[in-house]
């Protein structure tokens, strides 16, 4: 885990906190440019690496990656990943650190593969011989989606996204493409997820052009000078649906749309209520 804490916090404070899950063969290290202006910003941020899914599988035979891709791509590794955020956060909670935490303000978060993970952690639903494997951690009260594909494997979005109530932001580009070995969807699919999700309270933003690791640490992908406004305007993004849910400026969305129009081709809000 890597932890990311707001300097200077006054005692006896309560801070907010996002749990993060990274995408596959990512890290605990990535999306530093997240945890870190969150935690610039009052905000702690707790990154969680996924073993099984993570870095290593970049490592090894070359020839025997499809495989390891396909492995991590299972129903174990999907349980494992959720659990892994159910323990971090146990941790977390639990030692010193967590006493300066707010326990109504808990975003659960991730990108790709660490989306599919916070949509299961936020209340998401699948049916294995007639059961119903549930995962949903109360404790989160909100969810910020980037780049979510659809479940693997799995033909109806709405059937298992219907049951995530809680408010959720969903983050995407016209060319957040995934194509790894074996494995291929489509921009189309962020979007699908966003409209199957059951929360009455959703946001869908769309940057134009991008790609999908334009939202990683990586720098020049999707566009050298895209790739700094992107990060800066998601930075943005995830701190005003934060504010808006737990009770700031009701226009926070409004106001970073039109801050940020020329970069962004699609936005959707669902009515608050």
């Amino acid at each position: 885990m890597r932890l990311y804490l707001p300097a200077n916090v006054e005692a006896g404070a309560r801070i907010p906190l996002v749990v993060f899950s990274h995408g596959i063969g990512g890290s605990r290290r990535g999306y530093s440019y997240l945890g870190s202006h969150f935690a610039a910003n009052g905000i702690a941020s707790l990154h969680v690496q996924h073993v099984g899914s993570d870095r290593s599988l970049w490592a090894g035979n070359p020839f025997s990656l499809v495989g390891r891709l396909h492995d991590a791509a299972q129903e174990r590794e999907a349980i494992n990943r959720v659990l892994d955020l159910h323990f971090a956060l146990d941790q977390l909670l639990a030692g010193e650190e967590g006493r300066q935490i707010d326990r109504t303000q808990i975003v659960v978060a991730g990108h790709s593969y660490g989306a599919n993970t916070a949509l299961l952690a936020a209340g998401a639903r699948v049916e294995r011989a007639g059961r119903v494997l549930e995962f949903r951690d109360t404790r989160y009260r909100a969810a910020i989606l980037i780049s979510a594909p659809p479940f693997y494997g799995e033909s109806d979005p709405a059937h298992i996204l219907r049951h995530v109530t809680v408010p959720t932001l969903h983050i995407t580009a016209t060319e957040d493409v995934i194509q790894i070995p074996g494995y291929y969807s489509g921009a189309a699919d962020r979007i699908a997820v966003f409209e199957a999700t059951g929360s009455p309270r959703k946001t869908l933003a769309i940057f134009t052009g991008g790609s999908h690791s334009i939202f990683t640490d990586r720098a020049g992908t999707g566009g050298v000078q895209l790739n700094a406004q992107v990060k800066a305007a998601t930075r943005e993004l995830a701190l005003a649906f934060m504010k808006q849910v737990f009770g700031g400026a009701s226009d926070a969305l409004e106001r970073w749309s039109e801050r940020h129009q020329p970069i962004v081709a699609r936005m959707v809000t669902a009515p608050l209520r």
